[in-house]
């Protein structure tokens, strides 16, 4: 037998793939893994046809759609007043995973700590152990998941390299504060921490708050990837279109890898969304959409035993059920599936040692008769 030597060796199957096919196999509600399941606007769709037939179906340029990079550059400029060049400081990538990985690969080298905030989103810390870097977890705690940044500060070294950010966040739907801010402008003046900042929800954030992108702070603009996703801005997961923007120097890193890795991303989708964001102002209603089916969801929700946890921004609700059982959150989540019919997510494995707080992920992305369906199995718990 050829002996191979694993890269990831404790890097098994996600716990998305994991809890999707139990949903699968249980015949269950599926609020787990966060995708819709509604369709997208016609109207971009049609674009998206008309980008085929109009020929759009060749290499795109390595950087992406320039219509598209230009829609970019004057959205986050109107939104956050700052200036990205679309020619050197934008590029479309295959998904905000794929930028993730992009932007870690450009700049961790061997012997780099990275701080990451738990619980975070999946890929971060493999990620980072592939690359050869050491992950110094932050871990964040119920109910509100609130950052310490004295005790961050504590966390660094002189091989700290960047901080990941993910605002609104995954999957405890938080959201960073003007104060968070500042605090982390304070901890990296005068240093050479790099910043990840994963927004890809920044359309979706509620009760009229505003979305601290560190496109905002010129302190931090100077020293941040910026991560976003179209597949969450256009109920469109599936297509895996996302980008990443950042200061020239940053973004020649990034594309250094990114030619590698996927060169360019599919040309007609490129173009079809950018015909369609150009006709279309769709932003401002983005949150009014989701705000609407989180209060819908919190409402019935809030007539089970499950406890909700504050929600101020993407499409994922947090609930302890510290009033029903005092299960490990995994034994508790696959007991959902195959006695009541419901998938959710553990929290624990977004942690790296896996705490038991008795929590779950709800994804409120679905259309009212599912969720409704899901509260008629829910309220029996």
């Amino acid at each position: 037998m050829i002996n191979l030597n694993s890269k990831l060796p404790t890097v098994g199957t996600t716990i998305f793939s994991l809890m999707s096919k139990m949903a699968a196999d249980y015949n269950a509600i599926n609020l787990s893994q966060g995708f819709p399941d509604f369709m997208p606007d016609a109207r971009l769709i049609e674009c998206i046809t008309e980008a085929m037939k109009s020929g759009h179906n060749q290499y795109a340029p390595l950087a992406g759609n320039m219509q598209l990079r230009e829609h970019i550059a004057e959205k986050v400029e109107s939104l956050y007043k700052a200036n990205y060049n679309p020619e050197t400081e934008i590029t479309i990538t295959a998904g905000g995973t794929q930028a993730i990985f992009t932007a870690l690969s450009a700049i961790i080298h061997p012997g780099d700590e990275v701080i990451v905030f738990e619980p975070a989103y999946d890929c971060y810390a493999p990620t980072v152990k592939l690359l050869g870097g050491l992950v110094k977890p932050f871990e964040l705690t119920a109910p509100d998941y609130k950052i310490d940044w004295e005790m961050v500060k504590k966390l660094f070294t002189a091989k700290t390299k960047l901080i990941i950010l993910n605002t609104p966040h995954n999957p405890t739907g938080t959201i960073l504060t003007p104060k968070d801010i500042a605090a982390l402008i304070k901890l990296t003046k005068n240093t050479d921490i790099l910043i990840l900042s994963d927004e890809v929800y920044e359309h979706i954030i509620f009760d009229n708050e505003a979305h601290q992108s560190v496109a905002r702070y010129p302190e931090l603009f100077e020293r941040s990837f910026i991560i976003a996703s179209f597949g969450k801005l256009l109920h469109t997961t599936g297509w895996k279109i996302g980008y990443c923007i950042a200061p020239e120097r940053l973004m020649n890193e990034f594309r250094k890898i990114h030619q590698f890795n996927v060169f360019s991303v599919n040309t007609p989708v490129q173009a079809g969304i950018a015909n369609y964001l150009n006709m279309e102002n769709i932003y401002p209603e983005i949150s009014v959409f989701f705000q609407k089916k989180r209060d819908f969801f919190r409402d019935l929700i809030a007539q089970t035993r499950f406890k909700l946890l504050p929600c101020k921004g993407s499409y994922f609700q947090c609930v302890t059920f510290e009033n029903i059982s005092n299960e490990k959150d995994l034994d508790f989540a696959k007991r959902l599936v195959k006695d009541f019919g419901v998938a959710a997510i553990p929290v624990s494995a977004f942690y790296s040692k896996n705490p038991n707080e008795g929590t779950l992920r709800f994804c409120f992305a679905k259309k009212e008769e599912t969720l409704q369906k899901a509260f008629d199995k829910l309220i029996k718990v």
